[in-house]
């Protein structure tokens, strides 16, 4: 099937803008990322609905099957969910979650505490963003719940921790995608002065964004700072009448796949129960990762080290690898209690349904991430930009633009994939002195615009 070409059209602005403003308005995300999935097939197609239809068809097949074999990343991403979901419900029935939410109440004083808890969990678990969304949010929400603290708040806490604490430290998935793509660029420019590392660490310190959402993430936290709907959330939770508002008007969307949890509680559970599923699902998925990248590196005659095997390992298996441990941990806390296999099986398939709405999201958000690829919508938005421009105005317009394409795509590290080597050849262009500012500007501006995207995976992941 040809495809229309919009590289230079403003016509693939179309399907991200419409998707964006249906969800806005509508604030169903499902029917959104529908539109705009139909929407750019038709433009791609040239109005041909046959056409289109076969070009989606092939798109969410894709997301499924890809080289004639399974798409691994995306079932990795999907699988974890899953167990992920039926762990954290094992957690609830093994009275794991109560035990610790009882322990916290000794400790965790304070709404506040509660939601230092969740901060200080997400700036130490830095790995990945998807485990760090996860992860931190099936540890931190029965703490905050028992606070009162509303799912708002808590989201607001995973997103503004996550992607921050990855973009900034090289010992992540995030860290070593960034450096390939730097060191590329270091190498096309003849620069020497500094390796692909040293480069990173040297636009930490320039990533004002994310240095500065992580700060706000603390301020929030500590003085009790609540704006406009956040407030209002706040007040529902703590008036114990629900915690998202949006469940009245999303109940046709992700909210009537994702049920609330109907597990009832072990009266014999233990803080153990609850802290050691986790803790060695985090050991697992850390040295899987280390494991995996140091495979990669014996494969291509490399001796280990920490920084490569981060660069080089498999994430998609690592997660789930981690994720195994992690259930057969859980379901050892309930073997031992001598639980019913009835209660046991029926809870499982509770904490599998309880990702359906939250997978079924994603689904959509690769699809439409494929097809807003294919409208060359990046392409078009980057060439606005290239011309005569004063250099010193360079890092803002980069942010900015970067800010608007992450936020319309709803991905980083497609930003990042774009933009960096524009950035880099700007640069070069212009005053070389200023690549450094400019690659942190792109990078601080993709995770400002991935963070308030309502279509980014990792927005998407923080709110379930």
């Amino acid at each position: 099937m040809n495809l229309i070409d919009f590289a230079s059209s403003p016509l693939s602005l179309l399907p991200p803008l419409v998707a964006l403003s249906l969800a806005v308005l509508t604030r169903r995300v499902l029917v959104s990322l529908g539109v705009g999935i139909v929407l750019g097939a038709v433009l791609l197609a040239d109005y041909s609905f046959g056409s289109a239809f076969s070009y989606v068809a092939t798109k969410v097949s894709s997301v499924f099957v890809a080289d004639g074999g399974i798409n691994t990343w995306n079932m990795s991403i999907v699988g974890f969910l899953l167990l992920l979901g039926m762990m954290t419900a094992l957690l609830t029935l093994s009275g794991g979650t109560r035990a610790f939410a009882e322990w916290a109440q000794v400790r965790v004083k304070s709404k506040r505490g509660s939601k230092l808890l969740a901060a200080f969990l997400g700036v130490f678990i830095f790995v990945d963003d998807y485990f760090n969304s996860l992860a931190v949010g099936s540890i931190s929400r029965p703490v905050t719940d028992r606070f009162y603290v509303s799912r708002a708040k808590l989201a607001y806490i995973l997103d503004s921790t996550a992607a921050p604490m990855c973009v900034v430290m090289p010992a992540s998935s995030w860290g070593a995608y960034i450096m390939t793509i730097i060191g590329g660029i270091l190498v096309s420019h003849g620069i020497t002065e500094y390796s692909a590392l040293g480069a990173y660490m040297r636009l930490v310190p320039m990533n004002f964004y994310a240095i500065f959402a992580l700060l706000m993430v603390f301020a929030v936290v500590w003085f009790q700072l609540d704006i406009g709907q956040m407030r209002q959330h706040e007040i529902n939770a703590s008036q114990g009448r629900g915690f998202d508002d949006a469940n009245e008007n999303d109940s046709q969307d992700a909210h009537e796949l994702n049920e609330e949890l109907d597990i009832k509680e072990s009266e014999h559970g233990k803080v153990l129960d609850l802290v050691l599923p986790i803790v060695l699902l985090i050991i697992a998925t850390v040295s899987a990762m280390l494991f995996t990248g140091g495979q990669s590196l014996a494969a291509d005659g490399k001796a280990f080290d920490l920084l490569g095997a981060f660069e080089n390992t498999n994430v998609g298996a690592s997660l789930i690898y981690g994720g195994l441990v992690g259930l057969a941990m859980a379901l050892f806390t309930v073997f031992k209690q001598k639980l019913p296999m009835n209660d046991i099986s029926n809870t499982l398939w509770i904490g599998a349904k309880s990702m359906f709405g939250a997978i079924l999201i994603l689904i959509f958000a690769w699809t439409i991430g494929s097809v807003i690829g294919d409208m060359k919508t990046g392409a078009y938005m980057s060439s606005l930009v290239q011309g005569n421009i004063d250099p010193h105005w360079l890092p803002v317009i980069l942010f900015l633009l970067s800010g608007v394409m992450a936020f319309s795509t709803g991905t980083s590290w497609g930003t990042f994939g774009i933009m960096l080597p524009i950035a880099g050849d700007m640069a070069a262009a212009t005053d070389i002195a200023l690549i450094l500012p400019m690659l942190s500007a792109v990078l601080a501006g993709s995770v400002f615009g991935d963070h308030c995207s309502p279509i980014s995976d990792t927005t998407i992941l923080s709110s379930t």
